[in-house]
């Protein structure tokens, strides 16, 4: 008897057990692959140019360049977490099992978006234990910086549930990746500053949303940043609030999940 409050609740956690699972159990393509990138680009900016350049003062370039691609890892795996499990689940049919349960909207959304997170901040700190062998970081506002990554994770869980929904076959779903994820994160001030740039490249940049999210979570690991802090966390949420209703709103409707 004790449990029958918890029984609602039981769809939820059972989606997102299969979902964590489902990503666990491919964890050589799902963590492993992501983890070698980032070490790779690690190795190439920590071991050669790390204490070469700084374009930061105070910092070296490895220590610049970590906080990006900490978040670059965070992003990439929570926005592939959904939208590739979801797109499969539709393409293969397999959806339609998961409408006839008692699984409601909420439920839905959540399970998706957590596991999705789940596998977003896993790499993501594998890969600072990773960048340890070659720059430490000051880590100035710590439960700033773990909001802020959080925060990355969840807006791309949405932003891939949206993709999943609205992608017709996986030439499409890729597109998301490769002709506006991607280039949104190189441009966002992964690799250099948005200050350095010419003055209409500067503010052209305050137009790209990964910038705010690139430069919050480097302005709270080492204390500075082109933007403030709480400018960079406010713009961020505004976008996460209005994809997670976006992507609410397609699922409450049940857009193109019953074919």
């Amino acid at each position: 008897m004790n449990e029958r409050p918890f029984l609602p609740w039981l769809p939820f956690y059972t989606l997102l057990q299969k979902e964590v699972r489902r990503f666990l159990r491919v964890a050589s393509q799902t963590v492993m692959t992501p983890i070698i990138t980032a070490s790779l680009y690690l190795f190439v900016f920590g071991a050669t140019l790390g204490d070469r350049i700084s374009v930061l003062p105070g910092f070296n370039y490895a220590q610049f360049v970590i906080p990006g691609l900490i978040l670059m890892g965070v992003i990439n795996n929570a926005f592939s977490n959904t939208a590739s499990s979801l797109f499969m689940s539709r393409y293969l049919g397999s959806i339609v099992d998961l409408l006839v349960t008692p699984v409601t909207p909420s439920q839905f959304i959540f399970a998706y978006t957590l596991a999705a997170m789940i596998r977003g901040l896993l790499v993501g700190l594998v890969t600072w234990l990773i960048s340890l062998f070659f720059a430490p970081l000051p880590w100035v506002h710590p439960l700033a910086a773990v909001a802020m990554a959080t925060l990355a994770s969840f807006l791309f869980a949405q932003f891939g549930l949206i993709a999943a929904m609205y992608a017709s076959n996986f030439d499409s779903l890729s597109m998301y990746t490769n002709f506006i994820l991607l280039p949104l994160i190189y441009l966002g001030g992964v690799f250099y500053p948005i200050s350095i740039l010419p003055p209409f490249w500067a503010g052209l940049s305050h137009l790209n949303p990964l910038f705010y999210l690139i430069d919050g979570f480097r302005h709270a690991v080492l204390g500075v940043g082109d933007i403030p802090f709480l400018l960079a966390f406010a713009v961020s949420a505004l976008m996460a609030l209005g994809l997670f209703g976006w992507a609410a709103f397609l699922i409450g409707r049940g857009y193109r999940l019953r074919g």
